[in-house]
């Protein structure tokens, strides 16, 4: 699948997409807390921020799969526990599937679950917007360990396994 990944700034900032990506936001759309707060940390890598990301997430990020570990940071940072609140397993993404309220439609700065590799791994990150590309519905996540970075990357939306709401 052919991805059109534009400057993070212009996917957060509300800015008209190209016809390539159909942004499908409300214009009154606003993000939430854990969107911005998550966003502070864009473009850390791994190779970069090593030291700053392991303080942040509490694991070494070049070591150890980081994706669950940067949620639960932002949660943390936000006042709002994590999965580690319902999961002896917080460092997996699928330890999402049982925090939260699981719900339909996603709105900003909701936590998606992506399925990947063996039954108990995946991924998650924040939800930013839903785009259309190349016909695909696509869900535009903020998150960790993505590229090996905070970053913003599409999924298929079809892929999502939860879709879980601050309880």
């Amino acid at each position: 699948m052919k991805k059109y990944l534009l400057p993070a700034v212009l996917l957060l900032a509300g800015c008209n997409l190209t016809t390539a990506a159909q942004d499908r936001r409300p214009s009154h759309y606003t993000h939430s807390n854990q969107i911005v707060s998550a966003y502070s940390y864009y473009g850390w890598s791994e190779s970069t921020h090593r030291k700053e990301l392991e303080e942040l997430v509490g694991v070494d990020p070049v070591e150890t799969e980081w994706c669950a570990a940067f949620v639960n940071a932002i949660l943390r940072r936000e006042g709002i526990e994590g999965s580690d609140s319902v999961s002896e397993y917080p460092l997996t993404a699928r330890s999402f599937l049982s925090w939260g309220m699981a719900v339909k439609e996603p709105k900003s700065g909701d936590v998606i679950i992506f399925p990947r590799g063996e039954p108990w791994q995946g991924h998650v990150g924040f939800y930013v917007r839903t785009a259309l590309v190349d016909g695909i519905e696509q869900y535009v996540i903020l998150g960790g360990n993505q590229n090996n970075s905070v970053s913003v990357d599409y999924y298929p939306a079809s892929k999502a396994i939860g879709i879980r709401r601050i309880p």
